[in-house]
């Protein structure tokens, strides 16, 4: 089981499109991503393939439609994509990388499906454990995505994130990761890839719901930074990564999110950036685009339908702004 993470079969129809969410039309979308095997963007997107399961799986359960893939072909899958030493693949046959990594933890987690690990591979939670423990920079703090050694904040939240899915931060050292990400830190509140880099919206995330899982949130300019999320919001509605940068629908998630976990979600005007959402759907095959008229595909579909559940949109399941994922498996996994 997989899926691509390409573009969809059709673009978004011309505007107006009826301002409500295609649910039924995404869901079909999602589940036919893995029948397209004869499209040269399944094999273009290989390497991406459990991240886009993850994507899929994600907005099916935000959808309300848990069900519309096979859980034991889901699960079989990804496990197909561990290594012995305990990392994830983005498919099999592909080397272990901590965004593969995660995505399969995350996945995992969504199916209550840690059990059936233990049961398929002897001590997998620990060994999983140990792969992200073992990129941790023991001077730094900070994490590498893999045994090359490339280092960014990405590759940190993400070990934070399934380390806490799974219960094992204790297995790092979570007070110098803390530290690493302060030393990220702009004068304008927020934050880049490493120590000096120029603040973006997606590290923004990755840095603030870090600091959310260690339990920090305390050490961010809440005011500073929402002023800055805020000013992100465009004429149009959505929300761009940067300044003069355009709007893409990713970032209602990269955005919103941040702006929940800092209790500034209000900083922004909820109903255009929902009609915004809404205007990127493609209303007769579904999925969502990263901006009105554009190819549709599983990455801007889940964002889209994240950032939907954040406003609140109605029918939609409540989505955790530090995990991506249905809040209640968050609540499961970490007991609260």
């Amino acid at each position: 089981m997989s899926l691509v993470s390409g573009p969809g079969r059709g673009g978004v129809a011309a505007m107006p499109v009826e301002m409500r969410l295609f649910v039924d039309k995404h869901v079909r979308y999602i589940q036919s991503l893995d029948t397209r095997k004869d499209e040269l963007e399944y094999w273009l997107t290989e390497h991406l393939r459990l991240n886009g399961l993850y994507w899929g799986l994600t907005a099916l359960h935000l959808l309300g439609h848990p069900d519309a893939l096979a859980r034991d072909e889901v699960i079989s899958f990804v496990l197909s994509c561990l290594h012995d030493n305990g990392g994830f693949g983005a498919a099999p046959g592909h080397d272990p990388h901590m965004l593969y990594t995660v995505s399969g933890v995350q996945i995992l987690a969504t199916l209550d499906a840690f059990d059936e690990l233990e049961k398929r591979v002897t001590g997998g939670r620990n060994k999983i454990g140990q792969f992200i423990a073992d990129l941790q920079d023991p001077e730094t703090g900070t994490f590498a995505g893999d045994e090359w050694g490339e280092q960014d904040t990405r590759f940190l939240y993400g070990a934070l994130n399934a380390l806490s899915l799974m219960g094992l931060l204790h297995l790092v050292n979570v007070d110098k990761a803390v530290a690493y990400i302060q030393s990220c830190a702009n004068f304008d509140g927020g934050y880049g890839t490493s120590p000096g880099a120029e603040s973006h919206s997606g590290q923004i995330f990755t840095c603030v719901a870090a600091l959310a899982i260690a339990g920090r949130l305390d050490l961010v300019d809440h005011d500073r930074l929402g002023a800055w999320l805020s000013e992100r919001q465009l004429k149009n509605g959505g929300l761009n990564g940067r300044p003069e940068k355009k709007e893409d629908v990713c970032y209602s998630w990269w955005v919103l999110s941040s702006l929940a976990n800092l209790d500034r979600l209000h900083w922004i005007d909820g109903d255009k950036l929902a009609v915004f959402i809404l205007q990127c759907q493609d209303p007769e095959l579904g999925g969502i685009a990263d901006r009105p008229g554009d190819m549709v595909d599983v990455f801007h579909t889940v964002f889209g339908i994240a950032g939907l559940s954040l406003l609140k949109y109605p029918g939609l399941v409540e989505v955790d702004p530090v995990y991506c994922m249905p809040r209640s498996v968050i609540k499961k996994c970490l007991g609260k």
